[in-house]
């Protein structure tokens, strides 16, 4: 497998340049390199704060804007930013690749930040949903095409850790959501947590713009050679198409159980008997034991390989998951879901890892692309599942034994994409 790094293109930005190696060459690691990934994890920190802020109003929105919201109407609310990842992460990832990392990146990162901003003025539930919807187009796009370029900033050898450790920012930004809207929501009401989007529009997406390269050029991944060809006719024929298949259902499963948990915990634990400060401290356990579940599974992903840990990470989290459901003392309360929080944010980061690694330099962003974007779907049906669970009268329990079942599929389908990647590899000694 090809896993060369493309040299630095020359039309981006000097101060954030790849040092440009011989052709084939591994790049240094420079300064620059390292500016432009702490920028791009600042994006994902904002991502995944304007991504999981939804939960923590949910419950203000039910209550107090008078749209008339249900639990079940609500769920949909919440699937509407995991439908425009779907859409976002799937064109992003082709985008990367064929127009460029640094331009997808940039855009993805204004349109979630206006589309959130604009989310404080909705009138009602129905224009909430469309720039939801708006919003998350933005948000699926930057995650596959930040860790696009950032697997081609960093040496192969430090690709895996550094994308598991990329995705911490999801659940920082989810703990800032959480420890923000303890003191912001009472005070001066549900619309001022959208408003915190405005940060990343005024501060870091001006130094995305001074430090973020182009280590892509626009058609660089539309080689002539057709043997090279970026796209998804690519990704889904041999030799990939089996593992790609693999890595989507592994990616749905994975996500209907963190992004459910995410979207749905604060109200969970208020039906629960908790007040909403009380709730919102479990959100903040959930996002805190994800941002734990980044460094650990770095770690456990450099030593022991990506797959084996994402398996492990998926049992972790359905053991944990499924803790819940004896409703315990609050103390094995928290523990269970920082292990849900570990398991399910470090199953997705090590399955990011992998695909990273799996692909050659052609297909990267596409390949993140798919495996996110198809992934969204679990992330769309969680929140309506949830809903619909609740409104159906099964109580609290049914959404912790749904998205604990699913981490357990997880757990198994990445075995299987463990099997498959074992087998291929010996073919290749085999025919060598």
């Amino acid at each position: 497998m090809n896993h060369t790094l493309p040299a630095a293109a020359s039309h981006g930005p000097t101060s954030g340049a790849v040092t440009a190696d011989a052709p084939g060459a591994v790049p240094r690691f420079s300064k620059g390199s390292a500016l432009a990934v702490l920028v791009c994890w600042l994006l994902v920190v904002f991502d995944g704060y304007d991504l999981i802020v939804y939960g923590t109003v949910q419950s203000s929105l039910i209550s107090e804007t008078g749209w008339g919201l249900t639990k079940a109407t609500a769920g949909t609310i919440g699937s509407m930013a995991f439908l425009g990842m779907m859409i976002g992460a799937i064109f992003a990832g082709r985008m990367a690749d064929s127009w460029g990392r640094r331009k997808t990146i940039i855009g993805c990162a204004i349109v979630f930040s206006v589309f959130t901003i604009l989310c404080a003025l909705a009138p009602n539930a129905a224009v909430f949903g469309i720039l939801r919807l708006l919003a998350g187009i933005g948000l699926g796009g930057l995650v596959p095409s930040a860790n696009a370029l950032v697997a081609e900033l960093v040496p192969a050898k430090w690709r895996s850790t550094i994308a598991t450790l990329m995705m911490s920012g999801v659940p920082i930004g989810g703990s800032i959501a959480a420890l923000v809207g303890i003191p912001l929501i009472p005070a001066f009401g549900w619309q001022a947590m959208f408003l915190v989007a405005a940060l990343a529009l005024v501060i870091v997406v001006p130094l995305g713009l001074k430090f973020i390269p182009e280590t892509l050029a626009p058609g660089k991944g539309a080689s002539t050679d057709a043997n090279k060809k970026a796209g998804f006719s690519s990704l889904l024929r041999a030799p990939y198409l089996g593992v790609s298949v693999l890595f989507a259902l592994a990616t749905i499963a994975t996500l209907f159980a963190g992004y459910g948990l995410g979207t749905w915990l604060p109200n969970l634990m208020q039906l629960a008997g908790y007040n909403l400060g009380s709730a919102l401290t479990f959100a903040l356990a959930l996002n805190l034991g994800a941002v734990a579940g980044s460094v650990i599974t770095a770690w456990a992903g450099t030593r022991f390989g990506p797959i084996p840990t994402a398996i492990a990470a998926a049992a972790v989290a359905a053991v944990g998951l499924a803790a819940l459901l004896a409703s315990p003392p609050v103390a094995v309360v928290y523990l269970a879901l920082v292990l849900a929080g570990v398991g399910t944010h470090g199953t997705q980061c090590l399955i990011i890892a992998a695909v990273a690694s799996h692909y050659p330099d052609h297909l990267r962003g596409t390949a993140l692309g798919w495996a996110l974007g198809t992934g969204r779907i679990g992330a769309v049906v969680a929140p309506q599942v949830g809903g619909l669970l609740l409104a159906a009268g099964l109580g609290v329990n049914s959404n912790f034994l749904a998205f604990a079942g699913a981490a357990a599929i997880a757990a198994v389908l990445l075995a299987a994409v463990g099997l498959k990647i074992k087998k291929k590899i010996s073919q290749g000694a085999n025919n060598a």
